[in-house]
């Protein structure tokens, strides 16, 4: 059974970090795309970033360059994505989960999310 659990989420204000963590199992790790996207009641939802297994490959969405770091642990199905300078903007769950398309914000599967909340 694939199973994606997002954790690490909190409260912190405009200008803080945080680093949330996605651990995977049931699927072969290696072999997929992991990616984060985010979602707010009303709003679709925004893939923030991704990261290629197989070459370590990385993709971030335009809001989110410079200020996101994602990384993986290949060795502990495990996915993170350091959040620095975070905005207001940025509060919304965020998901982690294997991606079909980054271009077409397209997940395979997915977990519960975890919400960051930063407030101005």
């Amino acid at each position: 059974e694939v199973q994606l659990q997002a954790s690490g989420g909190g409260l912190v204000q405009a200008g803080g970090s945080l680093r949330l963590s996605c651990a995977a199992s049931g699927f072969t790790f290696d072999d997929y795309a992991i990616g984060w996207f985010r979602q707010v009641p009303g709003k679709e939802r925004e893939g923030v970033s991704c990261i290629v297994s197989t070459d370590g490959g990385t993709y971030y969405a335009d809001s989110v360059k410079g200020r996101f770091i994602i990384s993986s642990d290949n060795a502990k199905n495990t996915v993170y994505l350091q959040m620095n300078s975070l905005k207001p903007e940025d509060t919304a769950v965020y998901y982690c989960g294997v991606v079909r398309s980054w271009l077409g914000n397209e997940y395979d599967y997915w977990g519960q999310g975890t919400l960051v909340t930063s407030p101005a």
